[in-house]
Formats: structure tokens, C-alpha cells, sequence
């Protein structure tokens, strides 16, 4: 049989995400009145990052934890994937060790490289390109907090990076309303939006595109920001500060939205830049829930996988 892995969004189907949303509401109901379920006992996460991380490696080891396995941490100083053997090599025999692995890395290639021979599955923990585990995490929460997620409108303000593609596909399959503005040449792909369209064209779900970000967020339920530069980008924040200035997510941006408009970031924030101090801790703000959902919504794919 083949291995299953969990590298993209339309990795899970529509049904086996909204799955996934209930097995994780489960486990967090559970861990609430003190239920460790053990069901991955005995079985070993290598958890490998060609970047840092703390959300993600927490999340991941604690959530391994919880559900009776071992997570194992190996970092950049230990494995330089395609540098001291190749992806392939290192994919065979991770997987002979271990029951599944997570991958942190900067291309998203590696990640692709990596699942096709491994023998076990393995989770994309953010690549360059996408950030499955961070978009369903953002729709489970919004489902947490607003109910049934169809035609709920997700502004998204900020450049179409990898947590802006996750997050465009995620929601078009719910049958959501995203839109985006970005400043020109930080756009969302028009290639993405076709594949998105073409794959699941019943979906009801809509995508667009826009420069203003006050019309991007008017009659949204849920308005998103990211950082302006990412990781691997440092020497762009200085250039990406002028150009995403009017892209700053403020009591004045979240006005144009209304008042029941909720916030998220899927963190860490540069508070000041993309979002401000009052905003994210602000009574709309559902920043900090988002993020520790993260370890609830990763329980449930690693039972799924590993389970």
C-alpha cells in the first residue's frame, strides 16, 4: 500500500478534513478534563528542521507526548539534508528508524524529495512554499469560533506567501470567501487560483485579489496578517517596510471590516509592522487560541497517520 503522507492541503479531501477537525475538538475536549489518549504508544516522530522554530517543534514533541509517543528533535547542526548525504538516502533511512517524520524546511522541494521514498509518513511542517499544518489549524479555529465555515469571508493582508497559498486552497475547498491584497509583484499566483478553481470547481468557494486593503476586508468575518518579511528574507525587511507600510493591519484597517471582524496571525508578529500591539491583543483578536490549536489540529493528523 502507499504511504500516506501529509505534505499539502488537498492531501486530505473536503470530508477527511472536516474529519480531522472533529478528531481534533476530541482530543482537545479531552486533554480539557485531564484525558491523555495513548494511542500512539510507542511510536517515534523524527521531527527535522532546516529552520527555527518554536510553535512548531512545541507543538509537535508536546502533542507526540500527550498521545503516548516520542518525538525526536534533529536540527541543522545534526542533519544537513543534501549536504552530507542525499535527500533520498537520508529518507530511507530516517523512515527505517523511525514511525513518522515531520520536516521544517526552506524548499518546499525537499519536502517532495523527501516523501517519495520514505517508507513512513511524513508531514510537511512548513516549506517555503506551503504550510498545511498552519491553514487547517486557522480553519479549525475559525469553525471553533464561528460555526459552520461555509461562505464565511477571510481577508488575508499581506504578500501571497506560503501560508497566503495554504490558506487561499484550504478555504476555497470549505466553500469560504478569500480575498487577499498584497502591493504589486507580492500577489497571490494566478496559476495556484486556477489549480485551486480546476480541482474543485463545486466547491461555492471564491478567491480574489485586490490592491486595497480596505476593500479586502469589507464584510470580512476574519482578517489575516503574516509577517512582511519571512524567514530567509531578513535582508528584504528593511525594502518590504516601505512597500507593505499602507498594508498595516490597525484599528483603522479593522474598522473598514465591522466590529465582529476576528483577527489572526499565525505568529511569531512583528508587532508595529504587519499588525499593531492594540489590535492583537485586542477583544477581536483570536491570535493566541489560533496558536495553540496548532498542537490540538497536529494530534489529530499524526493519529490519522501514525494511529
Amino acid at each position: 500500500m502507499k504511504t500516506r503522507h501529509f505534505i499539502t492541503v488537498a492531501d486530505l479531501t473536503p470530508e477527511g478534513t472536516l474529519a480531522l477537525f472533529d478528531e481534533a475538538e476530541a482530543l482537545k475536549q479531552r486533554l480539557s478534563r485531564g484525558v491523555h489518549e495513548r494511542c500512539l504508544a510507542d511510536k517515534s516522530l523524527v521531527m527535522i528542521f532546516e529552520k527555527a522554530s518554536s510553535r512548531t517543534r512545541l507543538s509537535f514533541e508536546i502533542g507526540m507526548t500527550q498521545l503516548g509517543g516520542h518525538a525526536v528533535y534533529v536540527g541543522m547542526l545534526d542533519e544537513r539534508l543534501g549536504e552530507r548525504e542525499s535527500v533520498p538516502d537520508a529518507a530511507r533511512v530516517v523512515s527505517g528508524y523511525a514511525d513518522g517524520v515531520m520536516l521544517r524546511t526552506y524548499a518546499h522541494g525537499t519536502v517532495m524529495e523527501f516523501a517519495k521514498p520514505s517508507s513512513v509518513p511524513v508531514i510537511n511542517g512548513r516549506s517555503d512554499y506551503n504550510h498545511p499544518c498552519q491553514a487547517l489549524t486557522d480553519l479549525f479555529t475559525i469553525r471553533e469560533k464561528l460555526g459552520n465555515l461555509k461562505k464565511i469571508k477571510l481577508a488575508y493582508v499581506g504578500a501571497g506567501n506560503n501560508v497566503a497559498r495554504s490558506l487561499a486552497w484550504a478555504c476555497y475547498r470549505r466553500g469560504m470567501r478569500f480575498a487577499i491584497a498584497s502591493p504589486k509583484g507580492y500577489e497571490l499566483g494566478d496559476r495556484l487560483i486556477k489549480k485551486v478553481r480546476n480541482l474543485t470547481p463545486e466547491s461555492g468557494g471564491t478567491i480574489s485579489k485586490l490592491r486595497d486593503p480596505h476593500k479586502a476586508v469589507r464584510g470580512a468575518d476574519v482578517v489575516y496578517t503574516d509577517v512582511w518579511a519571512s524567514m530567509g528574507q531578513e535582508d528584504e525587511a528593511a525594502e518590504r517596510r516601505k512597500i507593505f507600510r499602507d498594508y498595516q493591519v490597525n484599528a483603522r484597517l479593522l474598522d473598514a471590516a465591522g466590529k465582529g471582524a476576528l483577527v489572526m496571525h499565525c505568529l511569531p508578529a512583528h508587532r508595529g509592522d504587519e499588525i499593531t500591539g492594540d489590535v492583537i491583543d485586542g477583544k477581536q483578536s483570536i491570535v493566541f487560541d489560533q496558536a495553540e490549536n496548532r498542537m490540538h489540529l497536529q494530534k489529530g493528523i499524526l493519529k490519522m497517520l501514525l494511529g
